[in-house]
């Protein structure tokens, strides 16, 4: 009870949002878990569900979230620092082949037909390397429409510039919810920095995952952020938004058509 009053309070004070204020939510690592997966779907409100492809329940996740309005995203597994040599089966990799990476690709995307973007799972290592990131993004532009999260598993990512330069529609996580398990205190405490980074800079994106504390908290904390002004929206709406509030570049061109172009 103690817990609540405390979170609602807190969450007021940071909630003199603006009306404007952005919010978009990803839960990762859906397709092993069927509960918890299940869980996920029942989520209040315009959450994006992100599935590890070839995993045991990745289909019936999928139909189901669909079925509930959510977007979904494909959770594209790569290698990572601390997991060298322990990758789970079809994790692209540094030493993978660019033929095999973009077959693999398409494959996961294949197998999950109704997805409208990508994010790293893992990931540490390979989206630090350019060739391995102008590979993915090859192959996400022969998908129209498809946008790229750089998940940002390590601050020397490279994924969104290199997304950036093929003209994929991209964005960037600002916040883990989860990174401490199983610790509702810190997911609240993660979902209020994410409202005050959406109320100074307009938007905010947060990653979280199917653990039984996030969800509850989610359960609790989405409808209190929808009243107090919060627009949560799905990841391409964030990544709309996002595109219509960057700032005019000033061009060098006489012509204003060049410009606006």
């Amino acid at each position: 009870m103690v817990n609540r009053l405390f979170c609602g309070l807190v969450l007021a004070f940071y909630t003199a949002a603006s009306p404007a204020a952005v919010i978009s939510i990803i839960i990762d690592d859906l397709g092993y878990d069927l509960r918890l997966g299940k869980a996920a779907i029942q989520l209040p409100g315009s959450v994006t569900l992100s599935v590890l492809p070839e995993t045991p329940h990745a289909a019936a996740l999928s139909q189901q979230a669909i079925q509930h309005g959510h977007e979904l995203m494909l959770h594209l597994p790569m290698q990572s620092i601390s997991k060298q040599g322990q990758h789970e089966t079809g994790t692209l990799t540094i030493d993978t082949l660019e033929s095999e990476f973009k077959t693999t690709v398409q494959r996961y995307l294949e197998t999950l037909p109704t997805v409208t973007g990508v994010n790293n799972h893992m990931g540490s290592l390979l989206t630090r390397h350019p060739g391995h990131m102008a590979w993915l993004m090859q192959s996400l532009a022969e998908h129209e429409g498809l946008y790229f999260v750089d998940s940002r598993t390590t601050d020397k990512t490279i994924a969104a510039t290199i997304a950036g330069e093929y003209a994929i529609p991209h964005t960037s996580r600002n916040v883990f919810l989860d990174n401490k398990p199983n610790d509702e205190a810190h997911v609240r405490m993660q979902l209020l920095r994410l409202a005050k980074l959406a109320r100074q800079q307009g938007r905010a994106l947060a990653i979280g995952h199917p653990h039984p504390a996030t969800i509850k908290v989610l359960k609790q904390m989405l409808p209190r952020l929808a009243a107090e002004g919060y627009a949560i929206v799905p990841v391409s709406r964030y990544i709309q938004r996002q595109e219509e509030t960057k700032p005019w570049r000033v061009s060098s061109s006489p012509s204003p058509r060049v410009a606006k172009n």
